[in-house]
């Protein structure tokens, strides 16, 4: 598969990934990866701890992308409710 396949590929999982988490309202942390604490079961699954790793890496940045994004979003929609209360306030006359 070529390099910009590849690439195209990731990009648009990412993105999906991202809009699912947004569209729920929740963003969920990734867990940690898990080093044995054995040398020798480490060095076993090397290939393994290091795609662990690096699924990690590319799950907290979606994260905190997530993250961002339902703030930014929580944050909107706080000064409308303040607006739409000090509107309530005043017809109420209170």
């Amino acid at each position: 598969m070529p390099l910009i396949r590849k690439l195209t590929y990731g990009l648009t999982i990412s993105c999906v990934f991202i809009a699912s988490m947004v569209h729920a309202g929740t963003c969920y942390a990734p867990d940690r990866p898990f080093v044995p604490a054995d040398p020798d079961t480490a060095k076993e699954y090397a290939d393994l701890i290091k795609r662990d790793f690096e699924t990690y890496i590319n799950d907290v940045q979606a994260y905190f992308r997530c993250l961002e994004i339902e703030r930014g979003r929580a944050f909107t929609e706080a000064q409308e409710v303040s607006q739409e209360y000090g509107e309530f306030v005043q017809r109420d006359g209170q």
